[in-house]
This record gives C-alpha cells, sequence and structure tokens, in this order.
C-alpha cells in the first residue's frame, strides 16, 4: 500500500513533465513562424499552405559483409528499394549504401550504389534500379568485415552534401551481427587494438550525427547481432524526432531473420518521419490483395514487394475502378515506380479512403513467391486558429480556438482519426515575451464540447504587450502533421470602435445551396464604417460564396445584418471547412470578428430520395387493385365453371351414356352425340367440329345450342330431346370432382349415384330412394324415382335391375 501511496505522484509528476514537454515541443515549431514586421491589416495575403509532406533526407546503409548470404542480401536490396520507392514526399533525397570493409590492398569498407537521389517520378524508378546492385558482389571491392564507423561515415557525408539545415535527415542501418574490423589496417597496425579503436571511432561518428542532427535507426536480424551495439547506435545520433512523440524517437529493432526485414525497416521508416503503415494482405499469384488507407490519409504510397520481376499488377480503389499507374483520376495524381524490379510503389497524392485491391498475375514458373502489400501515409492537416476577441487589450483574458482541416478544406470531425494527437499554440508579439498555450479537446471551459476535434484554452494577453500579435497552432500525432497557419491582429487600447459576432443559422446545405447567417455589429465609433465579410481557409472545390460582401454600419448603431453562404454544385461531402471573417475596412481592413464555419454538406437527395414515399404508396395501391381484381377474375371464373356437370343421354328412360365437365374454369363445353352405333353415347368435341352441341352458362341458368344453332335453356335435371327419340339430363356441379363416371364408375351405376346394386342385393343399375326388395323401383323394373344424387333435383330415370349398363359412356377430363 505505502508502494502505491509513493510511486503515484511521482507517476503523475512525470505525466505533467511529459505533457509540458509536448507543448514545449510544439510551440517551439509554432515559434518557427516569425513575426513578421507587417501586420495582417497591412499585408493580408495569408501564409501559403504547405503543398504536401515535409520532405526529409535518408540513408539506407545494407551490411554486404561476408556473414550475409546471397538470400539475405536480395532482402536487404528490396527493404531499400521499398522505403525509397515508398517515401511519399517528392522533395526528400534517399541514398543507398553497401558496407563491408578494408582488410586489404585494392578492398574498400563502403560502396555507394545510390547516390544521394531526389525521389520524384524519375529519382524513385533510379532508386529501384541502382539498389539492386547491391546484390552484385562481382568486383564490388568490399571486405568480409563490418565496418559501421566507415559505413556512418559516409551517410552522414552524403546527408550533410546537398541538405538543408531545417530538413531531417535519418539513417537506416541493416546488419546481421556485430562491428568487426579486427583485420581492417585503418584502425591501427596492433591487430589486438583494432577492436577498441572501432569503437572509439564509432562513438565519435555518433557524436558528429547529435551534433548535425541525423538520426540513426538500427535494424538486426539472425541469431549474431550485438544488441548492445545497436541500442548504443539508436542513442548516440540525434534524438528529437518529426514530433516529440515516443514513437518518433530512434530505436533499435530485431527480427529473426532476413524475409522479415523489409517490414520491420518500412515500420522504422514511417516512425522516422511521423507516417503510418497499414499492414496489408499476402498472396501468390495469380491473386488478390488488399490494404485500407483511412479518411485521414492525404499522402501516400501503395507497396508491394513481389520478389519475382515477372510478377505484374493492377490497382484498384474503394469504388472498384482500376485506377491509371501515371496521372489523374477522380481527384488523385498517381505515379508508379519499379515495375521491372522485385519491389515496386504506387504514390497516391489525395488518396480516396477505403479498401484498396491489387490484382496479380503472373506467368507459369513464375508463381511460387508470395507477394505482400502495404500503404504508407500521411495526413497534412491545416491548424486553422482564431482570437476572441480579435482585437483584445493588453492584459484581456483572450479565447483561442484550433479546428484542424485537410488541405482540401475538410474538416476533421472524428477524434479516432487522430488518436494520441497532441495540440497546442503560441502568443507572439511586441512587447512580451511568447506565450505557450496547451489546447484541449476535454468539454472544460472554453473547450464547449469534448471530443469534436475543436481545442480551445484561456490566455491572458500579456499588460505590456504593443501593436501587432501573432497566433500559431501546431499539433503532433502518429501519421498527422500540421502546417502551421499564422492568425494576425494587434492589440487594441481601449474599447474597440467596432466589434462583431457572426453565427450561422444553419449547418446543413447540399451542393449548390446555401445557408444563412447573422452578423450583429456595434459601432462604437463617431463616423460610419464599412465592414466587409470573407471567407479564409475555404476549400477550393466548395467554390464558397458570401454576400453580402460589405455592409455600413452608422455611428452608435447596432445592426443585425443577415448574410448568406452559398456552397457551388461540386461542394464534397463532409463538413466544409473555413472561417467567415468580419474586416473594418475604415480601419485599414482590421479583423474584428471571425467564426468557424460549421456547416455539413450532403449529396442532394436523388430522385428517389424525394419520391420514394409516392412510389411505395402507389407500388401498394396498385398491388391491392391488381390482388381485388385477380380475386374478381378467380371468383368469376370459378362462379361461371361448368366444372362436376354431369351429362346424362337417355332413351326410353334408360340411361346410355355419360359425360362429365371437368376443369375449373370450363365455361363452356362442346360435345357430339354418338349415334353411329346401337348404344348411343356422349362424346367431347372440338369447338370447330360439325355436329357439335355447345353447353354454357348464363346467369344463374345453363343454356343448350344444338348443332343447327338453335339454343334453348336446359333446366338442371330435367330432360330436354333431342334427335333420334334421345334425351338429356344436365345434374351435378355443386360438389365438382364428386362424381365418377366412365371407366371410374363401375358399369350400370349412375353417376352420382351413393348406391350400388351389389351392396342392395340388387343385379345392377341405380335405385331410387325408396326401392322395394333392392331392386329399384317396382319389382326390380326402371322407374323414376327420387333424387339419388344429393343435389336436390331428380336424377331421372333409373335403368332396370339384372345386367343394365350405361353402355357406349366415356369419362373426360376436360382442358379447358
Amino acid at each position: 500500500m505505502s508502494a502505491m501511496h509513493s510511486t503515484g505522484p511521482a507517476a503523475a509528476r512525470a505525466r505533467r513533465g511529459a505533457r509540458r514537454a509536448v507543448v514545449a515541443a510544439l510551440t517551439a515549431l509554432c515559434a518557427t513562424v516569425p513575426l513578421g514586421p507587417q501586420p495582417a491589416w497591412a499585408a493580408p495575403t495569408p501564409t501559403a499552405p504547405s503543398t504536401g509532406p515535409d520532405p526529409v533526407d535518408f540513408s539506407v546503409v545494407v551490411d554486404a559483409s561476408a556473414s550475409i548470404g546471397k538470400e539475405a542480401l536480395a532482402r536487404e536490396a528490396e527493404a531499400a528499394a521499398l522505403i525509397g520507392q515508398g517515401e511519399i514526399s517528392d522533395r526528400s533525397r534517399a541514398s543507398v549504401i553497401g558496407f563491408g570493409s578494408a582488410e586489404q590492398e585494392g578492398q574498400q569498407p563502403v560502396r555507394e550504389v545510390c547516390p544521394p537521389t531526389v525521389v520524384d517520378a524519375a529519382g524513385r524508378q533510379r532508386i529501384s534500379d541502382c539498389a539492386r546492385r547491391l546484390t552484385d558482389r562481382a568486383h564490388t571491392g568490399l571486405g568480409p568485415g563490418t565496418d559501421f564507423p566507415a559505413a556512418l561515415t559516409q551517410a552522414l557525408t552524403r546527408l550533410r552534401e546537398s541538405g538543408t539545415e531545417t530538413t531531417p535527415k535519418v539513417v537506416f542501418l541493416l546488419t546481421d551481427g556485430r562491428l568487426n574490423v579486427e583485420d581492417s589496417p585503418a584502425y591501427g597496425a596492433d591487430k589486438a587494438a583494432r577492436q577498441q579503436e572501432g569503437e572509439k571511432r564509432l562513438r565519435e561518428v555518433l557524436d558528429r550525427a547529435r551534433r548535425e542532427h541525423v538520426q540513426i535507426w538500427p535494424l538486426g536480424f539472425g541469431k549474431g547481432i550485438d544488441k548492445k551495439a545497436l541500442q548504443q547506435m539508436a542513442d548516440g545520433g540525434y534524438r528529437n524526432g518529426c514530433a516529440d512523440l515516443p514513437g518518433s524517437r530512434p530505436r533499435p529493432e530485431v527480427v529473426d531473420g532476413a524475409a522479415d526485414v523489409d517490414k520491420a525497416l518500412q515500420s522504422a521508416f514511417a516512425a522516422a518521419r511521423c507516417a503510418r503503415v497499414e499492414e496489408g494482405t499476402s498472396s501468390k499469384p495469380p491473386g488478390e490483395l488488399t490494404v485500407s488507407i483511412p479518411p485521414i490519409a492525404t499522402d501516400g504510397s501503395i507497396t508491394v514487394t513481389k520478389r519475382d520481376p515477372r510478377v505484374t499488377t493492377t490497382y484498384y480503389d474503394p469504388k472498384g475502378r482500376e485506377v491509371p499507374l501515371q496521372g489523374q483520376f477522380d481527384g488523385s495524381r498517381f505515379e508508379i515506380s519499379g515495375q521491372d524490379g522485385p519491389v515496386e510503389a504506387l504514390r497516391v497524392k489525395d488518396p480516396l479512403p477505403g479498401q484498396w485491391k491489387v490484382k496479380l498475375s503472373a506467368p507459369e514458373g513464375h508463381r511460387d513467391q508470395p507477394a505482400t502489400v502495404r500503404a504508407i501515409w500521411q495526413g497534412v492537416l491545416r491548424s486553422s486558429v482564431t482570437l476572441e476577441p480579435s482585437a483584445p487589450r493588453p492584459g484581456e483574458n483572450v479565447v483561442v480556438r484550433m479546428r484542424l482541416q485537410t488541405r482540401r478544406g475538410v474538416v476533421i470531425t472524428d477524434p479516432g482519426q487522430l488518436a494520441g494527437v497532441q495540440a497546442a499554440a503560441q502568443l507572439s508579439g511586441d512587447g512580451f515575451e511568447p506565450v505557450d498555450i496547451p489546447l484541449r479537446d476535454d468539454g472544460k471551459d472554453p473547450d464547449e464540447r469534448a471530443g469534436d476535434v475543436l481545442y480551445g484554452a484561456s490566455v491572458t494577453v500579456p499588460k505590456t504587450a504593443t501593436g501587432g500579435l501573432r497566433l500559431a497552432g501546431a499539433i503532433a500525432a502518429p501519421g498527422v502533421t500540421g502546417d502551421r497557419r499564422p492568425y494576425d491582429t494587434r492589440v487594441s487600447s481601449g474599447p474597440a470602435a467596432v466589434a462583431a459576432g457572426v453565427t450561422l443559422e444553419g449547418h446543413g446545405v447540399h451542393p449548390g445551396g446555401s445557408v444563412g447567417g447573422k452578423l450583429v455589429a456595434r459601432n462604437n465609433d463617431s463616423r460610419p464604417h464599412t465592414l466587409r465579410l470573407g471567407l479564409a481557409d475555404q476549400s477550393t472545390e466548395a467554390a464558397l460564396r458570401i454576400s453580402p460582401a460589405t455592409v455600413t454600419v452608422a455611428p452608435g448603431a447596432q445592426e443585425p445584418v443577415s448574410f448568406t453562404v452559398a456552397f457551388g454544385a461540386g461542394a464534397p461531402p463532409g463538413d466544409a471547412g473555413g472561417r467567415i471573417t468580419v474586416t473594418d475596412r475604415t480601419d485599414g481592413g482590421r479583423e474584428v470578428g471571425s467564426a468557424f464555419l460549421t456547416v455539413t454538406v450532403t449529396p442532394a437527395p436523388t430522385w428517389w430520395d424525394r419520391w420514394w414515399w409516392a412510389v411505395v404508396g402507389g407500388a401498394g395501391l396498385l398491388l391491392a387493385v391488381a390482388a381485388v381484381i385477380a380475386i374478381r377474375v378467380w371468383y368469376g371464373g370459378v362462379q361461371g365453371s361448368l366444372q362436376g356437370l354431369v351429362l346424362e343421354l337417355r332413351r326410353d328412360g334408360r340411361t346410355r351414356g355419360t359425360l362429365e365437365v371437368r376443369g375449373a374454369r370450363t365455361k363452356t363445353f362442346f360435345f357430339t352425340v354418338d349415334t353411329s352405333s346401337a348404344q348411343p353415347g356422349l362424346q367431347r368435341r372440338n369447338p370447330r367440329a360439325a355436329q357439335a352441341y355447345r353447353l354454357r352458362r348464363k346467369g344463374d341458368g345453363l343454356r343448350l345450342r344444338d348443332p343447327k344453332g338453335k339454343e334453348q335453356t336446359m333446366p338442371r335435371g330435367a330432360p330436354v330431346g333431342l334427335d333420334n327419340d334421345l334425351e338429356l339430363v344436365v345434374r351435378g356441379g355443386s360438389r365438382p370432382g364428386r362424381e365418377r363416371t366412365g371407366a371410374g364408375r363401375r358399369p350400370g351405376t349412375a353417376a352420382g349415384s351413393r348406391t350400388t346394386s351389389r351392396r342392395f342385393g340388387g343385379r345392377g343399375g341405380m335405385a331410387p330412394s325408396g326401392g322395394v326388395n333392392g331392386r329399384g323401383g317396382v319389382n326390380g323394373r326402371g322407374a323414376t324415382g327420387s333424387p339419388a344424387n344429393g343435389t336436390g333435383r331428380p336424377s331421372g330415370t333409373a335403368g332396370t335391375g339384372g345386367t343394365g349398363g350405361a353402355s357406349g359412356s366415356s369419362g373426360y377430363d376436360s382442358a379447358f
């Protein structure tokens, strides 16, 4: 318990000290923006923003001693080409140096395969070509030892020769062993003392690196690594990096083997230049690789380690579109290098965020090596700052606010994209020492809301301040840098002649639309003042316009004035960047008010967005109407159907044949009476056949038309006379499909009958209700009986007992 109490305050003090160190480093960056001799109102032209990532000069020093095998040397060469081609700034310089030792006449400790080269489009291809020379050991002149001092000296000399003081300088050293100069005469005649002399010279070279602000990032691989020596080299060089972040300080990296060198070196390179690396996938060709680029990235390179130069690639953006290897496409600029080598890189300026795909192809015999994709990127952000009030008095408490946006003017609002960000500002001016201001995004006054990536802090203007003031912001985060844009104003000696406040009345707009706002200006002067409304730090793609451009405020008046900010038709979606500024033209263009433009641009609604409710409602109505119509048609078809009716042909009171109508939608039925044999019958016929009868439903009844065209009513159950002393009876229909006819009914059994002669002991025929002795009718003879088919209608004349049957009848399945 006591240990916890004793370490808690110490840890807190350490954290406070770390924060103070961060703020000091950031504000030192702010201080690099000089306080110009002219104030802002005398020189209104704003500072031009950076056009891309800051350059870095670096040298890759590769161990080519005798302990390095052929395969390991190839992996080192690929790693050197990887970071040379993957560098995201076309203003950086790179060199590649192989080293061994000089142990006899004709040998040299270093071999410069790539002299300092600007890594623009042509330079990146040169790095791809010359790095491969590392693998050619013939006639190199390198001895078998490991001369770290000579290698580092060569790298420092090259970095110093043509570099500028402000450009960061980095050395990446790759090795599989330890210092070995025992056989190098350059380190003395006494062989036993050479190793000690080598260690001394290594310390001297490291001291030089620290003085010349050169970082050293050592990378070891294999089993014989001297980790202590690697740590010494990392600590001995320059320790301050691109930002005061722990990850950007030099540190040694050790991996198991040469196969992991490219990944470790690219990770170290990203940390050294305050970039980030996104790991992608691996696959053998033919195949597909994927890697993601975040929205905050403004500059990046997609690197592909192919191993085999015969492998070819095709790149696709997150929308699935193939992108060009050179030139511009959809707001991005592309530049390829190394296509003919084992490593290639596609540099992308303003990449589309999301998942990128790389398709691999290779001829037969070149598909055994897996390829790997990664993306190295950086977000270059503008740190736009404001001061409230715009022209403070000496000793007055003011509020500083800072907002971050990309160079396209897109505001960063997702705090997850700025994990670990540190923000600070510095207030400088005439009559006082610069004041460091740590900025917060914690929701505590004066910061309005936590996590909105709008930083705020309050500070008191020194009482000794006179004349001009300059406020500059700076940020530091892994993978993110700021362009340190200054905000210039001046102190006022008394109440401001004009004070102005700006508010927006809308915060959402579609491309081509506009939002309104209010300008409230108070004129404390005795003369009218003309104020100008303007826009600063705006996105060029948004094409913003503000109107009215000028407002005149009468003496002693306080006037609310409405204004509008119009967005161009090509305004990109997202939070719009920029500031609304109010300057006093009567007072030399002094800024008297400002506000951040907090407007979100959303895509214009499509035809579907505007009318989906009508389309859905209309579709629903049409479906309902169609359903009603379908039901009516179906119901009408079923209601008008003749299905289930049984046609019975009779002569002399006896059934001669039957025919059942089948088919749920049969409304018209054609049949013929066959009288060509002794036993007449009924048969289905084509409508166009001669001698065909037609039966159809009309209203609630039936109509029968004979072959001569004569039509008459056909009462259900009552006989209708036909030619040749025949009669036709129609019955059934109320329970379709229940009656059995033709081959499916026993001979001599009338359709629809529920009794048979066998059940009642008779000899066949149909027994009418009330029959005697089971024979049907009287004494077994046929008679007209009461209903026997369950329809409630007379069933007609039953056949006599005995062997009577329905000769000539046939079953029929209607196709209607």
